[in-house]
């Protein structure tokens, strides 16, 4: 696991010595993705430099650091992630004709293959995480590619006439050309998702690659701004699509055991590494099948790890105890206080780079540094909701779409006019005076907002679009954020699997390819990586997806349990009492700090003269929610945490409303390199 960056500047004209420095200064930044090894390569004649940053987990010798050239001399190649087959592409390689090795690292392996291969070819052999920079010296290209999944980030783009990339935006806004201008769009999107869905990014002219994607940039014809096109090496689409045309038709004992072996064979693999490793255990369906699992198959006491909270209400950690107990896991837990979670906050601009407001971003990074004291890898659970309809949400989607899909059309249009016509606070005025009347003020609180939102509801054109308002935290986002693009996302278009698929497809689909690969992965790389930590999905190694996409919706969600096939693989590992329990999250009491102890922090970023002066965020929304938070009238807390994660963003950027002010990028915290 490392971090990777460079530029291409086929015109810039710097000096090799000053080439050599701003790569140095770009990788510099990623140390705490890499504290064991660091190393850069630059090509003057065609402006070409690669930076790296390693944490070694396979071949600890100075054999496996980077970047790291190919035997015949062509390919150049920094590389973040790891490759799980790389002894079956060994093999593979050896029997083609490769005589000899320098080292036992998984990236010489995969270097080879591409000498030998080519680098779509390689792409689509691959079973790992990564993120890949290669430059070959004979087309003078550069190609950049991403997992299938999207486990490790690759931001890219022109800044002046210099063509970016990096593991993190840090690395790209320290190199002298760098601008970083905000993209307003983006921040609809935040407040609207809790994160920013790819390919936008916080910064105008900066994208994601998208995950099982790779791009290629030719020296000769690469011209500041003009993007080449990515190109899929695996499509999401087709694998769902796939698994619906042709789907499992065994029993569900078959389906069990098939589901059980891959699982076997995803966790064995994940568990190979030249370091400690461990499992993040959280007592949930998705954690306890892993750790199952990686007992079964290790040949010691698997070392566990969780964290829990002082208030009961949120505290995960005796169930995960249980589940240690029982299968004779090596656990650790950590109980943090208030004032250790209230610590990291100060820390989230830096570590996320991007504003970002999945509130279960604290205890993931606290998590993290606990773990990191005991091992250098752990496994996650990350994935089973996507493909195993574990959201509670995907149903309430259902419930609420068959209660309005029978209305008339004519009822349903009139119930968005009105909603559309009369102002929530008009509504709240007049509803709020009867209510009164009746004695009612403090039960019912907003009316006429609660109304109108139900209204709107009610006009939804299909389940999409009532699954879509699930998700939206801001309704009217587009207001919010004053003079702010609307920007079209995988929520709002038909998507490739809706004339197949179940309204449960539809949603899990989209979130696969949105939610997965921008909120839940980019919580844990970045908080595994702040804390010089590496953390392996199992559950979505891709050949797991292809296989959760055949299974119908039947052996996913039945008799209104989640994860029905999951937990049949889990009683083989786990007793049923231990893990039969309502699904949980990962959040912490943010409500209740932000009345107590965030009170101050909260309302010093909220200021509306702060917001007004700013110029992004209306403020007048902003101030009635939180006197509605503050007085115990509502719970806000999503809400004003998009708001408030972009503020403390913005403040420690120190950004403007025309853009940054940040030639050396963002300050970082002590700790994270």
């Amino acid at each position: 696991m490392c971090g990777i960056t460079g530029f291409l500047e086929p015109s810039a004209g710097a000096t090799p010595a000053a080439m050599r420095a701003m790569v140095k200064a770009m990788a510099q930044r990623l140390t705490h993705r890499g504290p064991d090894a660091n190393g850069i390569w630059c090509e003057h004649r065609v402006g070409i430099a690669l930076g790296f940053r390693r944490l070694a987990i396979l071949d600890l010798t100075p054999t496996g650091n980077q970047p790291m050239v190919s035997i015949d001399g062509r390919y150049t190649l920094v590389f973040n992630g790891e490759i799980y087959n790389y002894r079956e592409l060994k093999s593979a390689l050896e029997q083609a004709g490769v005589k000899s090795w320098r080292g036992t690292s998984d990236t010489e392996v995969m270097l080879e293959a591409f000498a030998r291969w080519g680098i779509e070819r390689t792409l689509k052999s691959l079973n790992g995480m990564f993120a890949i920079a290669i430059w070959d010296k004979h087309e003078r290209t550069l190609s950049l590619a991403r997992d299938r999944i999207g486990e490790k980030p690759l931001y890219y783009g022109w800044s002046g006439r210099s063509f970016l990339f990096g593991s993190e935006l840090k690395a790209l806004a320290s190199h002298p050309a760098w601008k970083g201008e905000i993209d307003r769009g983006a921040v609809s999107l935040l407040l609207r998702y809790d994160y920013i869905p790819g390919p936008h990014t916080i910064f105008e002219n900066i994208a994601k690659l998208p995950p099982g994607h790779f791009l290629q940039v030719k020296a000769s014809e690469a011209a500041p701004g003009a993007y080449p096109p990515a190109q899929p090496y695996w499509s999401a689409a087709e694998a769902a699509l796939s698994g619906l045309e042709a789907p499992f038709t065994g029993s569900d004992d078959e389906a069990i055991e098939a589901l059980d072996a891959l699982l076997r064979d995803a966790i064995a693999l994940r568990l190979e590494a030249d370091v400690p490793v461990g499992v993040f255990l959280s007592g949930g369906i998705d954690s306890a099948t892993i750790t199952g699992i990686a007992q079964a198959v290790s040949r010691q006491p698997v070392k566990t790890f969780s964290i829990g909270f002082e208030d009961p209400r949120f505290d995960e950690a005796p169930q995960a105890a249980a589940v240690a107990k029982h299968l004779k896991t090596d656990h650790t837990e950590l109980y943090a206080t208030e004032r250790e979670a209230l610590a990291t906050i100060s820390e989230l601009p830096v570590v996320y780079d991007e504003p970002f407001a999945d509130i279960s971003q604290i205890p993931t990074l606290m998590l993290s540094r606990l773990t990191r004291q005991y091992v250098t890898v752990g496994l996650s659970g990350d994935g089973g909701d996507e493909l195993f309809c574990g959201y509670p949400r995907y149903q309430r989607a259902v419930r609420e779409w068959r209660r309005i899909a029978g209305l008339p059309g004519v009822v349903r249009r009139g119930a968005g006019g009105l909603a559309r016509a009369v102002p929530a606070r008009a509504l709240d005025a007049g509803l709020g005076w009867m209510t009164a009347i009746a004695g009612h003020r403090r039960r019912w609180g907003r009316p006429g907002s609660k109304l109108r939102r139900r209204l709107e509801g009610l006009s939804a054109p299909g389940a999409m679009a009532v699954y879509r308002r699930q998700l939206t935290r801001w309704q009217g986002v587009d207001q919010l954020v004053l003079a702010g693009e609307t920007y079209e996302t995988v929520y709002d278009r038909e998507g490739p699997v809706d004339t197949l698929g179940t309204v449960l497809d539809q949603a899990m689909y989209r979130d696969a390819i949105a939610y997965l690969p921008d909120d839940i992965l980019v919580k844990v790389d970045r908080a595994s990586m702040a804390a010089s930590f590496e953390a392996r999905a199992p559950l979505i190694d891709h050949r797991l997806v292809e296989f959760a996409w055949s299974l119908p919706v039947s052996m996913k969600l039945r008799g209104g349990q989640s994860k029905w096939i999951l937990r049949q693989v889990l009683k083989r590992y786990v007793p049923e009492r231990l893990t039969d329990r309502p699904k949980s999250g990962f959040d912490p009491p943010l409500g209740e700090w932000l009345r107590g102890s965030l009170r101050d922090w909260a309302e010093a970023l909220l200021a509306p003269e702060r917001l007004t002066r700013e110029g992004f965020i209306d403020p007048a929304p902003v101030q009635r929610y939180w006197r509605e938070h503050i007085g115990g009238g509502r719970n806000w807390r999503h809400e004003l945490w998009g708001v408030l994660s972009f503020q403390a963003w913005l403040e420690r950027w120190g950004a403007a409303p025309t853009g940054l002010n940040t030639s050396a990028g963002p300050q970082e915290s002590a700790g994270n390199g």
